[in-house]
């Protein structure tokens, strides 16, 4: 059987061909991947909304629009995520099934598992569901970057503008963050110590994840494989 292979750029270049069998195998459990992140992110999130103690940076801004505008706060992170998608345009970004997805998947998500659940009074259960969507926001991460469809439309942001001026990424994320996390909180949306620990675990939780859940690789007519991890890796947003 002949295989050629090449290396450019960090990634390694294979044109041997793969059978239809395997890849579609491949391409299925990368939709499984992705939507089941996607679902999961948004019940994940729907925790941290029903334990009170503070929310991740982008959902106190939709939290703040929902108590202004009196729409749930699913259709306001679809609206919002909408809105950052159009950003994309004059940034010269492309989006994948992934990014569309993510703005269609997580809002629906969220607002059917806060129907679903009880309302949470005590710190005996608060602190538990914020454990629980901490950790579970960590797993759909992996799931849904692994399966590798396109960045969601906050990620997309991130690095189109880092594309455009030049500036870092985590320079950028940081700006941006901290604009949504302080006008959400002016709107009404929670901070507290929620939103601290989201900050500080979110990233080892998402990179164990994201090794966890990587889909194994093989040969494929013109495959890219990553040889090493990218120099400033991003979540979804």
């Amino acid at each position: 059987m002949h295989r050629s292979t090449a290396t450019t750029g960090g990634y390694l270049l294979s044109t041997e061909p793969a059978t239809e069998p395997s890849a579609r195998r491949r391409l299925g459990r990368r939709l499984v991947q992705l939507y089941a992140g996607l679902v999961l992110y948004g019940a994940s999130s729907a925790l941290l909304v029903e334990a009170g103690l503070g929310l991740e940076p982008w959902n106190v801004l939709h939290q703040g629009l929902s108590e202004l505008t009196g729409l749930s706060m699913g259709v306001v992170l679809t609206i919002v995520g909408a809105g950052v998608l159009l950003l994309w345009i004059p940034l010269r970004q492309r989006p994948g099934l992934g990014t569309v997805s993510n703005v269609l998947v997580i809002g629906f998500a969220m607002d059917a598992t806060l129907a679903a659940l009880p309302d949470a009074h005590h710190l005996a259960v608060r602190i538990p569901l914020l454990l629980a969507g901490v950790v579970l926001n960590g797993v759909a991460t992996g799931l849904y970057i692994s399966a590798n469809f396109g960045p969601g439309p906050r990620d997309g942001l991130m690095t189109g503008l880092h594309q455009r001026t030049g500036r870092s990424i985590r320079l950028l994320r940081t700006a941006v963050e901290l604009t949504v996390v302080v006008t959400g909180f002016a709107l009404g949306g929670t901070v507290g110590i929620g939103t601290v620990l989201y900050a500080l675990a979110i990233g080892p939780l998402a990179q164990f994840f994201l090794r966890l859940f990587a889909a194994p690789t093989a040969p494929a007519r013109s495959t890219v494989v990553a040889t090493g991890q990218p120099e400033e890796a991003i979540l979804p947003r």
